[in-house]
This record gives C-alpha cells, structure tokens and sequence, in this order.
C-alpha cells in the first residue's frame, strides 16, 4: 500500500491531496514559483518499518518502499539502486581528506541517478494513469525516462536541442523514445508544458522557467539515494554531503530521506543534519545565499563541459534546503573539473562525467579555504558514467604513440612520453 497523503509547498507551506501537480504550488505560481514535496503518514510507516524490515529486502531502492509514493502494484523497475558507497583513500590523501566516500550512481540500468527519478515518476505515471512519458532532456534525465517508459511499455516522447553527445542521442533512441529537438533550451519546455497541459502527458524533469524542480512524483526517487547512505554507514549520517545541481533535486531527495530519517529514530542516536553543499556552474544558489534572496535568480552562462548542471538558475527548493542545513553553494570551473576527473580516475579507477566530479572540484575548494577539516566525513555524489561523454575526456588526453614492436622502441616511448624506463617496472614487479 502506499502511505502517501499529499503534497506540501516548500514556499507557502500549503498541503495538496495526492494528483497531478505537475506545475508545483498553484498559490506561488508566477515570478517565484515553487515546488511540492511529498508527505506520508509517518506515524504508519513506523508501525510496518524498522531497521530490521531491511534484512529481507531487495537491493534496490524499491527496499524503501514505504517512503515512495506508489502502490507495490504499479512498481516499474530495472533494479535500480543500492549503489555503492566508495571510500576513496588515495584521493583524499592526495586533498587532504581522512574521510572521503564518493556515491557512485553510474552503477544504475541506464548508468546515471536519474533511473531512481525514473523509476519512481514512471511507476507514479502508470498509477495515475498517463500514457506517455516526457522529458527535455539532453542526457541523463531524457535516456533515463525513455528506458523507463519502456520497461513499462508506455511511449515516450524527449525533447533535446540539436547539439548533444551522440551517446545520450543513441541511448534515447535505443530505448525507443520518440526524440525530437528544438532550436534552443528553452524551446524544449514549451513543448513538453504543451504535452503536459494539452494531452496529459507524465513530465519527469522540470519544464518551467524559472524552474521549480522535477516532478514531485519523480523526485521521490531522489531520497533513496539519502537512506541508502545512512544505510551504509551504519546509522551515520555525515558532516557534508556534496550533490551537483541544476534544479537540486537530488541534494532536495536526500536532505528529504536524512529529515524523515533522524524524525523517525532511523538514524543514529545523536546523529545531526548534515551540512548540504550544492556544486554549481554558474553560482545562482551562491548569488542568492550571498544576496540574501528568497528566491533565485538567473546568472549569465557560457558554454561548460558540466552540461547536466549547466544552468542558469536553479529553483527555490535548494535555497531552503541551503538555508534549513547552513549549507554553502560553491562553483567550480572547467579545468578544475576536468583536472578532477583526471585525478578520481588515476586515482581511485572510478571514471565519472565532468557534472560528477564537480563534487569533488568543490571539496577540494572547500578544504582549501578553510572550509573542511580534514577528518570530517564527508559524501560527494558521482551522478554519472564518463562514458556518456567521453569526447569532453578526450580532448585533455595526448594521442596513443605507435611503436615497432621492439625492445629498443618500447624503451623510448615510454621514456619520452610517460617518464618510465623498463627497470623501473621490473623492479616494481619484484618487489
């Protein structure tokens, strides 16, 4: 059964029935619009939910169920979730930091966080009864839906703009989506506001400007992300969680799954809200907590490797979560994030997009002001495979030499080129 009893503004604080508020609160629509989050009744869910409850569960986000918001009945699932939490020893050596855990969400079906929105907003879409799936998308979000829809063999329909890596294009088709593009970003909401309004359509990303954030119903999928990390830290929340944003939500999901958690004695016994930390591109969140805003407001862009968070804006559901978690809103440049993915792949062998690493572009920024300290426990959220734009990665590397296949050859290049001499691999070996 499903425990969900509406929806609550995070503006005004107003309480909607279960349905389809696709276009967040109707009460602060307008210049500063705002989203609704999803409430359950809590004093149920303690009667049926305990930490044991999880012993016989699948591993899969699915084994939250009572936090989610759709009937056993209507699950769409491709075994997402219960990714794993990473403790990356060498890179935080290398930053300073005793205590550094990557949650690495290329790990899911379609190798991004966005299966968990999916799986949630497509399962809530078969229980409301909507046909057709959309998204505007240029990745993550859009091959997500479009493998969702097929698994639960509803059409989809993903608008893109023309310029976006062939692998998300290949991704969406391959699912089976109906992609079309338009000219420019914003020209991709109108079209799904007008399959949403028109023809009933389930959105699972935001489609508004300025923009509220993911579907309510979809953004539930975020939180797992949350109880998964308590999970695995046995009870423990940490001191940072660090989560790349565009909208927020999946910084929104988990500061979600740590407040229900640490309400209902889930969590450790004095264990405390962790700071929420929003990696950001071109800084609206860092504008609107420096300008003391209640709202946020558009910054000037320019074409960025971190196209998943590349945003002008982000929605107002991250400035309260900022401002309820003393949070701290931080940008990172290209080269730090290209250096970062460089350095978490030498390093620890984990290969995620440049969105991802700006995580860990921002810890290393934060601990370089004096922002962290060295022992603190700190979470940074990978949202995605590498692989879905390996072309960015490519344009730092240097080409591959062609040798002859010959001692005397092999001994040059790997002098020349990478520093290395035969001896000294010998030598490593026998140690």
């Amino acid at each position: 059964m499903s425990y969900l009893t509406g929806f609550r503004c995070h503006r005004c604080g107003h309480l909607y029935p279960p349905g389809r508020h696709f276009l967040g609160c109707p009460a602060c629509a307008g210049d500063r619009p705002s989203n609704v989050i999803a409430e359950y009744d809590y004093e149920a869910i303690a009667k049926v939910f305990t930490r044991e409850t999880l012993d016989h569960r699948p591993s899969t986000m699915w084994r939250y169920r009572e936090f989610l918001p759709v009937d056993e009945e209507h699950i769409v699932s491709i075994s997402e979730g219960y990714t794993p939490l990473v403790a990356c020893p060498n890179l935080g050596r290398k930053l300073g930091l005793s205590s550094l855990y990557v949650k690495d969400e290329s790990r899911n079906p379609t190798w991004s966080f966005k299966d968990r929105m999916a799986s949630a907003g497509v399962s809530s879409a078969v229980a409301l009864g909507c046909g057709v799936i959309t998204a505007a998308s240029s990745g993550n979000g859009g091959a997500a839906a479009a493998a969702y829809a097929a698994r639960a063999g509803l059409d989809a329909v993903i608008v893109t703009t023309p310029k976006f890596p062939l692998t998300m294009r290949t991704l969406m088709q391959s699912y089976g989506a109906k992609v079309v593009a338009t000219k420019t970003m914003r020209e991709r909401w109108t079209i799904v506001r007008l399959g949403v309004e028109k023809y009933g359509w389930f959105p699972t990303q935001n489609f508004l400007d300025p923009p509220i954030g993911a579907n309510p119903y979809a953004l539930e999928g975020c939180k797992t992300m949350g109880y998964e990390i308590c999970e695995q830290l046995e009870w423990r929340l940490p001191d940072y969680v660090i989560s790349p944003v565009g909208s927020g939500d999946s910084m929104v999901g988990m500061w979600n799954a740590f407040r229900e958690w640490l309400d209902l004695g889930i969590a450790a016994p004095r264990s405390r809200m962790p700071r929420m930390v929003a990696a950001e591109v071109f800084g609206s969140l860092e504008n609107a907590l420096a300008s003391g805003l209640d709202h946020t407001e558009a910054m000037p862009t320019a074409p960025t490797v971190a196209v998943s968070v590349g945003v002008a804006n982000s929605a107002y559901q991250s400035v309260r979560v900022l401002r309820e978690t003393s949070g701290i809103a931080m940008r990172a440049s290209d080269d730090e994030m290209l250096q970062m993915q460089s350095d978490l792949a030498s390093e620890e062998g984990i290969y995620s997009e440049a969105s991802s690493v700006l995580t860990l572009a921002v810890a290393k920024k934060m601990l370089d002001r004096g922002m962290l300290r060295g022992h603190e426990l700190i979470v940074a959220l990978l949202t995605s495979t590498g692989l879905k734009d390996p072309e960015v990665t490519a344009t730092r590397l240097r080409n591959v030499p062609v040798i002859a296949a010959t001692e005397d050859d092999l001994t040059r290049v790997l002098r020349d080129e990478y520093g290395m001499t035969l001896q000294d691999t010998a030598s490593a070996s026998a140690r």
